[in-house]
């Protein structure tokens, strides 16, 4: 199917947001970018807002419909996580199910109408923009990152230098039950002296 790239897409990117909610503790939820500035969500506020958009432009833009609530009934960091991943599941299921024909068609996106490939595509890019901020708070916080696509500052530096790319848990069943017992990440090894900017500060 033309579309398969999309299907796929979305099934890495529904890993990634896992893994990344995997890095913060449920000590971090109220955590915002800057604490007394409610502009800025906090990682609670992100986790909620991952599940409920989501599933408003799946039901509403693409005619998925999971049938269940879109927010775990406890809001700690796993049952947000163990919420996603069922219900991200339950939609991978049904995107497997699809046509060229079905991505094609025209669905509304707001006020505007765009074909269903078009709002997948927006949806992936919103999610990674949200996984973004996240990411930008793990570091506020002062943590240490595994990669998401490719080598981090944690993971041996930059790609042209040859850093390897590391991975958290190396598949979502194993980071599901990983995570229910307190986690056990792979371990990173760390930059050392390796360059981790193609513009390092010399300050």
């Amino acid at each position: 199917m033309t579309y398969d790239f999309l299907v796929e897409s979305y099934e890495t990117e529904r890993i990634k947001v896992l893994s990344v909610w995997s890095e913060f503790t449920d000590e971090d939820l109220p955590v915002r970018p800057k604490q007394t500035d409610p502009r800025g969500r906090s990682v609670h506020e992100q986790m909620v807002h991952q599940c409920v958009s989501e599933d408003l432009w799946f039901r509403n833009m693409l005619g998925i419909d999971v049938g269940a609530a879109p927010l775990p009934d406890q809001e700690t960091r796993f049952e947000f996580m163990k919420r996603y991943a069922e219900d991200s599941g339950k939609r991978l299921a049904r995107l497997r199910l699809t046509t060229n024909a079905w991505w094609e068609e025209l669905t509304a996106f707001f006020d505007v109408q765009r074909s269903r490939a078009w709002v997948m595509n927006r949806r992936l890019t919103h999610t990674a923009h949200h996984r973004g901020q996240q990411m930008a708070m793990l570091r506020m916080l002062g943590r240490d990152l595994h990669s998401t696509y490719g080598p981090t500052a944690d993971t041996g530096g930059l790609m042209q230098n040859h850093a390897p790319t590391v991975y958290a848990y190396s598949s979502l069943e194993a980071l599901l039950s990983a995570e229910a017992r307190g986690g056990a990440k792979i371990p990173l090894p760390g930059a050392g002296a390796a360059v981790v900017s193609e513009r390092p500060s010399t300050r």
